[in-house]
């Protein structure tokens, strides 16, 4: 067993050494014999504090005086007390007495009565009342019926999605009622007016549109060096403000998808979720197998390495015509694909998107999405 001084406590100037019991026979010290210790008391060590200043002998005995000229009072050799005595008294009797500081301490006593003991008993008591000591939710935050909350809002109402308008927020650009709002949880309630950089918006039912999109046509919102965009072939369509996900440059066909589902268009469009597109590529020369393989394995071009999922002849009697199934979101990333092998990309046609396919949708036409297709859409970009 380890015993240690208590903090404060004088250390003794001689204890005692090993395992040697009290009235065995003591060391021989310097100047001394084992003969002169005859019939001598055990030698127990001093650890009284007080200075033995003077003395002298009567008959054989020694008495010795304290500065103060009092006689020190004790057992064993000099008057004082062994060595073992004190530390029993001083430090194992007192160790045995001690208990629990926060036991019977309300300072350790959460709520309940229940005392948190252990090393972190104190820091999760402060963490217990920290929890239930915050500020109850503000009138605007609470749900209440018919309220949204205002990410959402700017979400459905097609600006951005729901982490970018949580940015939005943050940074004063969203009022309601003609205050800034910076509260993430804030709910709106019906008849508020919300304002996105001074202009009102409304939360719009969610609408999705595909489009099969002919050639010379611009994906973009508002381009007044373009003639035509695409936004003027689904002007019609409906009453609410509709956006492109993705895009298709100026000479490529095929299907592309309108809706104002911030939160979908995000995860339709960021490169992590993969989202499954297949082209059909006419090319000015036949297409090698080693080229295929070749996409297919792996192609380092001036922005970084890109690889189809899969590429493969259209028909066998036409080796000009090749499918390919790519994830890359690259600007213009397919036709760079084939120009870096020595190809020219002639015609270049999106065939599906996403679970999507133009089936029974001509050229220059758009259609709602079913609500089966829908479905299927956010089912693929949880």
């Amino acid at each position: 067993m380890i015993i240690r001084r208590e903090r404060g406590q004088e250390r003794p100037d001689k204890r005692t050494v090993g395992k040697r019991e009290p009235g065995t026979r003591p060391r021989v010290r310097k100047g001394e014999s084992a003969a002169s210790d005859q019939g001598r008391k055990p030698y127990a060590g001093r650890t009284d504090s007080r200075e033995l200043t003077s003395g002298k002998r009567v008959g054989k005995t020694k008495v010795i005086k304290t500065a103060s000229g009092s006689k020190p009072t004790g057992t064993g050799r000099f008057g004082k007390e062994r060595t073992s005595d004190v530390f029993r008294r001083n430090v194992i009797e007192k160790k045995s007495e001690r208990k629990f500081e926060g036991a019977e301490s309300d300072q350790y006593l959460n709520k309940t009565g229940k005392v948190l003991r252990g090393k972190f008993g104190k820091q999760n008591l402060n963490n217990e009342f920290n929890s239930t000591s915050r500020p109850a939710k503000t009138a605007a935050s609470k749900k209440e019926p018919g309220s949204m909350r205002l990410n959402r809002y700017i979400a459905n109402a097609g600006l951005c999605s729901r982490r970018e308008a949580d940015t939005f927020i943050a940074t004063g650009c969203v009022t309601v009622n003609g205050k800034i709002v910076s509260e993430m949880g804030y709910q709106v309630l019906p008849g508020e007016l919300v304002s996105f950089n001074g202009k009102i918006i409304s939360a719009e039912k969610k609408v999705y549109v595909l489009l099969n999109k002919p050639k010379g046509y611009v994906t973009t919102l508002e381009d007044p060096h373009a003639d035509k965009t695409v936004m003027e072939l689904i002007a019609n369509a409906c009453p609410e403000r509709i956006y492109p996900v993705g895009r298709l440059d100026k000479s490529t066909t095929g299907l592309l998808l309108f809706t104002n589902d911030g939160d979908m268009t995000k995860r339709l469009t960021h490169p992590k979720y993969n989202r499954k597109k297949i082209y059909h590529v006419y090319l000015d020369q036949k297409v090698t197998k080693n080229h295929l393989q070749e996409i297919v394995d792996g192609i380092n071009l001036e922005d970084g390495f890109v690889a189809a999922d899969s590429v493969s002849y259209v028909s066998e009697d036409d080796k000009k015509q090749v499918g390919i199934e790519i994830h890359s979101g690259k600007n213009k990333i397919v036709r760079r694909i084939f120009e870096h092998l020595g190809y020219k990309v002639e015609k270049l046609d999106r065939v599906y998107f996403c679970g999507l396919t133009k089936k029974d949708l001509p050229r220059g036409r758009w259609r709602f999405l079913t609500e089966e297709e829908v479905s299927l859409l956010k089912m693929s970009s949880k």
